[in-house]
């Protein structure tokens, strides 16, 4: 019966608008063709709102924030009564009986408007609902009229609860805060449950005029209206008239909240590493690395990014594993230790026990989005890529120690002749020895030793993305790539020397949903990779490197500390990938576009910083 009034009612506006004037009358057609269409039951268009993407560190505390509108849905019954008075008092006082527009009301704004002028609105909550989800704010009559089909139509989908709900979080109030919990978090930076009456007032006194009423501007218009929705309640018993003038009294004190944009080398990485996870998960990673077609890759990337771009408009949190005071000391001194010029660095330190990321150095000056040096520069990675592709292959398929000898003399496979540091022919030396002086002729003999394919298919194990098949050559046994490699994934690949096991090193524990559920998280399980007896003989091996060898200069408050230094052609690119009990780490400076730093040999640069990242 309630919808067979409603379609009659919405009929007779025809009529009762035709009345008002001669240009009613050049609406008449369109307004045919809406009739027609309400009768084929309108259905709203979906409408979905971004919400804001909040990170947190590992001590739960936000740190970063992304969002253009700030949002805070709630439902119905978390919102106080005073706040539901104030509207349907103000606003649409027979919310809970109209059928989604008031007809008496509509009528009088009719008389008004045909005097000239169509901006009377005898507007319900419902239709307002319309207004801000689906219409322009054009004062047309053809817009009124479908505000007011809509208005029916939402009244017949959704119960009336639902309709109050959706309003009340969708309401605008200034400064691209939207809903009143949002506007309760933005003005006031509390729960809108934790509000006092007075600024429940205040705060909902704002969408009736955003610009006139934005208190961060017009607080004197804030506050008159204030009072006026105070006064409201009071004559209708909500309130009484002692409480209401003792409520205009209390001061109102704004705390507008500030976006946080903390730590942007960190939450830049997260983001990125965000969307590998989603394409972990998802199982789109698995159809990228089945399929061989560049068209299908394309169109696996878009569906990811669509689905990403989908998370990220939904309201998500990302709680990952930021130390924030670390990151903060980190990128404070390595700053002042790299001073102003064009030398670059990144770094990377990751906590042995969970193998989480707690501090990332993108480069000098780093702000959010820029080119981020600690996971998207690609550079040769010297002598540190040693351990990974010869060394650690070697013990694991070997008898050989670090008591073992090697020559150290010239020695060429095919055409690959190597030389030296420096030029120096040495004759058998243990292993240790070459291996702490990064002698290339002796890492290239035992690479031909155990092979190629043996090498590299230990290097596989781990979440190198750059390698190419034309890098499975000797040079690559002293770490000469076709692109080369990031600092993450060297810091990523020497955490399998803490135990022999490997896991690939994150910064995101879990990703939650408005609701605080459970979307995403990495697996747990890690792989072994080396034996027990070859950690040992690496774990020795990087000692003896920081104590007596390329790496002396390292120095670190940790029982244990070792490292491998690495140095490329021409004196490109300065490294060190290295570990302590607490964390394992890598640090790479250069320049932006490679040049040679042989005058920066003797400073020691990235020894100073690996120690300050390790400390």
């Amino acid at each position: 019966m309630r919808q067979i009034m409603g379609f009659l009612l919405i009929l007779c506006c025809f009529p009762l608008l035709v009345l008002f004037g001669d240009k009613i009358l050049e609406e008449y057609t369109a307004a045919k063709d809406y009739g027609d269409t309400i009768q084929r039951n309108i259905q709203p268009p979906e409408k979905i709102n971004p919400l804001p993407v909040t990170m947190f560190d590992r001590d739960g505390k936000v740190f970063s924030e992304e969002y253009v509108e700030w949002r805070q849905p709630v439902q119905l019954e978390a919102i106080p009564e005073i706040i539901k008075q104030i509207y349907l008092l103000s606003e649409d006082k027979e919310f809970y009986t109209h059928i989604g527009f008031n007809v008496s009301a509509l009528t009088r704004a009719l008389v008004v408007n045909a005097q000239g002028s169509i901006e009377q609105g005898g507007s319900t909550i419902t239709q307002q609902l319309v207004r801000m989800r689906y219409l322009s704010a054009e004062q047309t009559y053809e817009r009124k009229l479908t505000e007011l089909f809509f208005a029916y139509e939402l009244e017949q989908m959704y119960a009336k609860e639902e309709i109050f709900e959706m309003y009340l979080n969708e309401i605008y109030f200034g400064n691209q805060v939207y809903g009143i919990n949002a506007a309760a978090t933005y003005y006031f930076q509390k729960p809108l449950a934790e509000l006092s009456i007075p600024q429940m007032a205040f705060i909902a006194a704002i969408p009736n005029n955003p610009s006139l009423y934005d208190p961060l501007k017009n607080f004197s218009n804030t506050k008159a209206r204030q009072e006026r929705l105070l006064d409201i309640l009071a004559e209708n018993e909500i309130i009484s008239l002692e409480e209401a003038a003792n409520f205009k009294q209390e001061e109102i004190m704004l705390k507008p909240k500030v976006k946080k944009q903390e730590q942007p080398a960190y939450s830049t990485f997260v983001l990125a590493e965000f969307k590998e996870l989603v394409a972990f998960s998802d199982g789109y990673r698995q159809q990228l690395d089945s399929t061989k077609s560049e068209d299908e890759k394309s169109k696996i990337e878009e569906e990811i990014d669509a689905k990403v771009e989908q998370l990220l408009l939904s309201g998500i949190s990302i709680h990952t594993a930021l130390d924030a005071e670390k990151q903060q000391l980190d990128e404070q001194k390595i700053e002042a230790i790299l001073g102003n010029g064009p030398l670059q660095s990144s770094s990377v330190v990751i906590d042995n026990p969970t193998r989480e990321i707690v501090s990332v150095y993108g480069g000098k000056a780093y702000k959010k989005y820029d080119f981020h040096r600690a996971y998207q520069a690609v550079r040769q990675p010297g002598s540190a890529f040693k351990p990974l592709i010869v060394y650690g292959p070697l013990f694991e398929t070997t008898n050989y120690s670090p008591r073992s000898y090697v020559s150290g003399g010239r020695y060429c496979v095919d055409h690959f002749c190597p030389q030296n540091y420096g030029g120096g022919d040495y004759g058998n030396v243990s292993i240790s020895t070459a291996f702490k002086h990064s002698y290339n002729t002796s890492a290239l003999r035992l690479l031909n030793e155990i092979g190629l394919e043996t090498a590299f298919s230990y290097i596989e194990k781990f979440n190198f993305q750059s390698l190419v098949p034309e890098d499975k050559t000797f040079a690559a046994g002293l770490g000469g790539l076709s692109y080369g490699v990031t600092t993450l994934e060297m810091a990523d690949a020497y955490t399998s020397f803490i135990d022999g096991t490997y896991i690939k090193a994150r910064s995101i524990r879990n990703v939650t949903d408005s609701s605080g559920n459970v979307l995403y998280s990495w697996p747990t399980a890690k792989e072994t990779v080396w034996s027990l007896q070859t950690v040992n003989n690496m774990r020795s091996l990087l000692h003896d490197v920081v104590t007596s060898g390329t790496g002396k200069g390292i120095l670190l408050n940790s029982s244990y500390v070792g490292a491998k230094t690495g140095t490329t052609n021409d004196y490109k690119d300065f490294w060190i990938a290295g570990m302590t009990n607490e964390y394992t780490g890598a640090v790479w400076i250069g320049y932006d576009n490679p040049a040679s730093m042989q005058s920066l040999q003797d400073d020691k640069i990235h020894f100073e910083i690996f120690n300050t990242i390790m400390d």
